[in-house]
């Protein structure tokens, strides 16, 4: 196997990192030999963290393992695949609506590169049911016990500055 093919890397925004991220990230450094999380810009998304901040808050949930590096990237995808020595771009799904808007990713990422093969792992039934929205819903709706109702859905290192970030945005706003 050419190091190309141990190695994936898995992009997103990760505005904030998720269980279910970190489940894929787990279960994908089991797969592959180096696994590498890039940490995208997408502008048509309000992000709730800067660039700067979501690397160091990922970095910290994976920082137990020895397999997986985090780096952030602008720019296309396929793009930060190849640049990272990989050829194959990780995603994960949870509904099939997920798989829907991967497909037409996955078309589109062909033609700008057929060289980068997209691989998918489906998410846990755990973790099905999470997203960074809805983080953030729970996040500004949760007045009491929001450290206890988070960990369910986010990394312990991500609870703290999460919870820190809603309440600054609650008094700027």
């Amino acid at each position: 196997m050419s190091s190309a093919n141990s190695s994936a890397c898995y992009v997103g925004s990760f505005d904030p990192m998720t269980l279910g991220h970190l489940d894929i990230i787990r279960r994908a450094a089991r797969i592959f030999g180096q696994v590498t999380v890039g940490i995208g810009i997408n502008p048509d998304k309000n992000a709730l963290f800067s660039p700067g901040e979501r690397l160091e808050l990922c970095r910290a949930a994976v920082s137990g393992f020895r397999n997986v590096e985090v780096r952030g990237f602008d720019g296309l995808a396929v793009e930060f695949v190849r640049s990272c020595g990989s050829r194959i771009l990780l995603r994960g799904v949870r509904t099939l609506s997920d798989i829907e808007a991967e497909f037409s990713m996955t078309l589109t990422n062909r033609v700008l590169d057929d060289e980068i093969e997209s691989v998918f792992l489906m998410s846990d039934e755990r973790f099905a049911h999470i997203s960074s929205s809805l983080i953030r819903q729970i996040a500004k709706m949760t007045r009491e016990r929001v450290r206890d109702r988070l960990k369910d859905f986010v990394p312990e290192p991500i609870i703290g500055p999460l919870i820190r970030r809603i309440q600054e945005l609650e008094a700027a706003g």
